[in-house]
């Protein structure tokens, strides 16, 4: 397959419900999927904009912040945009109503038989997939460590809380782990999406000191392997420039970006 039909698998298969499967919440806005997830958490993603105007789309992102505003149990809100979408006016509608722009990321995809490969870790370290609770609280400490989340907020916490719920309904998410003298080095999970071709691999991370080191491809490789068990053929990944290197000398290829924009309710 080649990029532009990659995109087009991508937008037809993963841009539905498939995309949020832990959500609590789906409610319809026009184009929109206002979403809410356990701790507080708001996620706006559609699969198209439906030719809207920069007027239209205007009206649209201010509605939906009013949907979250209404909902005092909501603390922040991600929108997800896509760089191959047609959106004109979105960038300063959202930065109008107090989003805050966040750093973007390669939309990446490939055939998950390219990454399931034998990868040589360093001496000492071992993979694992887990799901008890202290090994998944271990695991959203050591994720919100390296992408900066202030400890003191409780995120961590709720993630893991969050990922222990998905891990009781038993609807195929993977939870994966690199240790090292028993503390956990990197990790990241598997989203096997039903009704799909795809299985997504999400919240890659690996502690600064262990990087460059094979960690991260071996653990995507066991997720690979994972998903091929499951009959999925095609992967993606949300890939930051870390990950992003790795998974394209694997034969990934990027083709499109997607940015999200942040807004947090304020104490006052």
């Amino acid at each position: 397959m080649n990029p532009d039909e990659l995109l087009v698998a991508y937008d037809a298969q993963l841009r539905t419900d498939a995309e949020t499967p832990s959500a609590i919440d789906v409610t319809r806005l026009g184009p929109l999927r206002l979403v809410t997830f356990t701790g507080g958490r708001g996620f706006v993603t559609y699969q198209d904009l439906g030719g809207a105007d920069a007027d239209e789309i205007g009206r649209l992102v201010g509605e939906a912040l009013e949907h979250y505003e209404a909902d005092p149990e909501i603390t922040k809100v991600e929108w997800k945009t896509r760089g191959h979408d047609r959106a004109p006016g979105l960038h300063e509608a959202l930065l109008e109503h107090g989003f805050v722009q966040e750093e973007s990321e390669s939309i990446m995809i490939g055939e998950a038989q390219m990454l399931a490969v034998d990868v040589e870790l360093p001496e000492g370290v071992t993979l694992r997939q887990v799901t008890e609770p202290a090994d998944v609280e271990a695991m959203c400490a050591m994720q919100g460590e390296v992408f900066g989340d202030d400890p003191a907020d409780g995120s961590s916490h709720r993630m893991a809380e969050a990922m222990l719920s998905r891990l009781a309904k038993d609807d195929g998410m993977e939870l994966w782990v690199a240790e090292a003298d028993g503390m956990i080095v990197s990790a990241g999970r598997l989203e096997p999406v039903p009704d799909t071709d795809f299985a997504g691999i999400w919240g890659g991370s690996t502690r600064p000191e262990w990087r460059g080191r094979g960690i991260y491809r071996a653990l995507t490789s066991a997720r690979a392997r994972s998903a091929l068990a499951r009959g999925k053929t095609l992967m993606n990944s949300d890939s930051t420039e870390f990950s992003r290197p790795i998974l394209e000398r694997s034969g990934f290829v990027k083709v499109s970006t997607t940015t999200p924009y942040e807004w947090r309710r304020s104490d006052g």
